[in-house]
C-alpha cells in the first residue's frame, strides 16, 4: 500500500504548491486523499486544508459534514464545510452540482495552491466513455488530466493511474471508513449507468481496457495540445480587445481551422466546448447573418452575438432596465448586477454644469427606450437608439450603460456622452467599475 502515498508524493513534488487544498466528499477517494494528505502533512509540514461541499441534496448530507469535520479533527488539518445552492434551470442536477461545487472549491485556491480531487482510472474510463457518448473530439476523449490550471492554482488528481480496487484495498488495510453517497447507485444518471452496467462488461472482457482508454485519453491529450501549439499564431491574429473573435480573420481560414480556432477560443474563455452544430451555427447564423441584422446564438451559459465585424462571448444577464434609483451631488450610488458605482464628483475639470443639474429631481436608469439627448459634441438631438449606433455600442450593451436623468431629461450616458443643455465644469459623473 505504500505505492499509493509513493504515487502521491511523486505528484505534489512535480507542482511544489504552497498550500494543499482537498475537496472532501468523503468517499472513500476522498478519504483515501486525506489519509495520504495526513502523513504528507506530517512528513513536510506543508500547509493544508480540506473543504467539503455541502450540497444538500442527500438527507443524509448533514451527517456526511459532520463525519468529515471528525475525520479532520484526527488527521489534525482544517476543514472547511460550503453550502452550495443548485441552479438547476435548464441544467441537470449532475452539471449543476459539479458547477457548484468547484466554485466553492475555487474560493480557497490562491496563487502557487493546489486542489486535490479523488479521481482514478476507473473514473477515466467513464468519462471517457460519456465523451464517446457525445461525439466528442480530441479534447472531449482526452477526458481528465492529472494536472491542470484551475483558479489561481492547479487541479491535481493524483490517483488517476490507480485503480478502484487499489484505493479501497488501502482503506481497508488502513481500517478508514467512509460514507456511501446512495445516488451513485441510481442507474437513471448516465455516469452511474456505465459505472454499474457497462464498465464491468468491458473489464471482464478486457481487464487491462481502463488502462488503455488512459492511454487513449493521454494521445488525445497530446493530439489536442500539438493543434493548439501550431494555431497559437493564428488565433492570437484573430483575437480582438475584449477577447472578441475576429469574423474576417475566421473567414481567411479553411473550414476546419476555423472550427479549431473557436473551440480554442471557448477554451481561452472557460467555457463549455462547443458541438459540431453549433460551430456551424456560430459561422452561418452569427458571422454570415446580413450586416443590419442582430444575430444571437443562445447557448447553455451563455449567449455568442456579432457587433462590428466581431464575434462576442456574453455570459447570461439579468434584464435590469426597469431598475433605477435617485441620486444626489456626492453621493454614490450602487448599480446593479455586479457593474459598480455611480457619483456625481465636484471637480474643475468637469463636464456638466451645478446650476442645470439643479433644476430637476436626478436619478439613475437603464432603459433607453423612447429617449433622445443631444450630445455636446453633435449638432442635433436623436433618440438614443441611434445614438448607440452612432458611436458603436453593441446592442447587448445600450441596456447596461447607466443614464442619468434629470426630471425627464437625458443628462449623460456614463462613459459616453453628456447632453449639450447640461454641459459645465463642475461636476462629473464617475462610473467606477468593478475592476477599476
Amino acid at each position: 500500500m505504500d505505492s499509493l502515498y509513493s504515487l502521491f508524493c511523486k505528484t505534489l513534488a512535480q507542482s511544489q504548491p504552497q498550500k494543499v487544498v482537498l475537496a472532501l466528499s468523503g468517499g472513500v477517494d476522498s478519504r483515501v486523499l486525506l489519509d495520504l494528505l495526513s502523513q504528507y502533512r506530517r512528513d513536510t509540514g506543508s500547509d493544508c486544508l480540506a473543504v467539503h461541499v455541502h450540497h444538500g441534496l442527500s438527507p443524509n448530507a448533514d451527517s456526511w459534514a459532520q463525519q468529515c469535520q471528525a475525520w479532520c479533527q484526527d488527521a489534525q488539518i482544517e476543514l472547511v464545510v460550503e453550502r452550495v445552492e443548485l441552479a438547476l434551470i435548464g441544467r441537470s442536477i449532475e452539471e449543476s452540482a459539479r458547477e457548484a461545487r468547484y466554485l466553492a472549491l475555487a474560493k480557497h485556491i490562491e496563487v502557487g495552491d493546489v486542489l486535490l480531487t479523488g479521481q482514478h482510472c476507473d473514473d477515466q474510463l467513464e468519462t471517457f466513455l460519456l465523451a464517446v457518448k457525445r461525439g466528442s473530439g480530441p479534447k472531449g476523449l482526452s477526458a481528465m488530466a492529472q494536472t491542470m490550471p484551475f483558479a489561481r492554482g492547479k487541479i491535481i488528481r493524483p490517483l488517476l493511474t490507480a485503480s478502484r480496487s487499489d484505493i479501497e484495498c488501502y482503506a481497508n488495510s488502513k481500517g478508514l471508513n467512509w460514507v456511501e453517497d446512495e445516488s451513485n447507485q441510481d442507474t437513471r444518471f448516465d455516469r452511474n449507468f456505465i459505472r454499474h452496467q457497462v464498465a464491468p462488461v468491458l473489464q471482464q472482457r478486457w481487464p487491462h481496457f481502463s488502462k488503455a482508454v488512459q492511454r487513449s485519453s493521454e494521445l488525445c491529450a497530446e493530439q489536442e495540445a500539438l493543434l493548439e501549439e501550431l494555431l497559437s499564431e493564428k488565433l492570437q491574429h484573430a483575437l480582438v480587445a475584449d477577447e472578441r473573435l475576429s469574423i474576417d480573420a475566421l473567414a481567411a481560414q479553411s473550414e476546419r481551422v476555423r472550427g479549431q480556432l473557436i473551440r480554442m477560443w471557448f477554451a481561452r474563455l472557460g467555457q463549455k466546448m462547443p458541438s459540431r452544430d453549433h460551430l456551424n451555427k456560430i459561422w452561418s447564423q452569427v458571422a454570415l447573418a446580413r450586416q443590419d441584422a442582430n444575430p444571437i446564438l443562445n447557448l447553455s451559459q451563455g449567449q455568442i452575438r456579432r457587433s462590428g465585424g466581431d464575434l462576442y462571448w456574453l455570459e447570461t444577464v439579468k434584464d435590469i432596465s426597469t431598475w433605477q434609483r435617485d441620486i444626489g451631488l456626492e453621493q454614490i450610488v450602487e448599480l446593479p448586477e455586479e457593474l459598480g458605482t455611480l457619483q456625481l464628483r465636484a471637480s474643475i475639470f468637469g463636464q456638466l454644469s451645478a446650476a442645470a443639474l439643479s433644476g430637476g429631481k436626478l436619478r439613475v436608469m437603464f432603459n433607453p427606450e423612447g429617449l433622445s439627448a443631444h450630445p455636446s459634441e453633435r449638432g442635433h438631438s436623436r433618440k438614443l437608439k441611434k445614438l448607440f449606433q452612432e458611436y458603436g455600442v453593441p446592442s447587448w450593451q445600450r441596456r447596461r450603460l447607466p443614464i442619468l436623468m434629470c426630471s425627464e431629461r437625458v443628462v449623460a450616458i456614463a462613459d459616453l456622452f453628456v447632453d449639450q443643455a447640461f454641459v459645465g465644469n463642475d461636476y462629473q459623473l464617475v462610473w467606477l467599475k468593478p475592476s477599476e
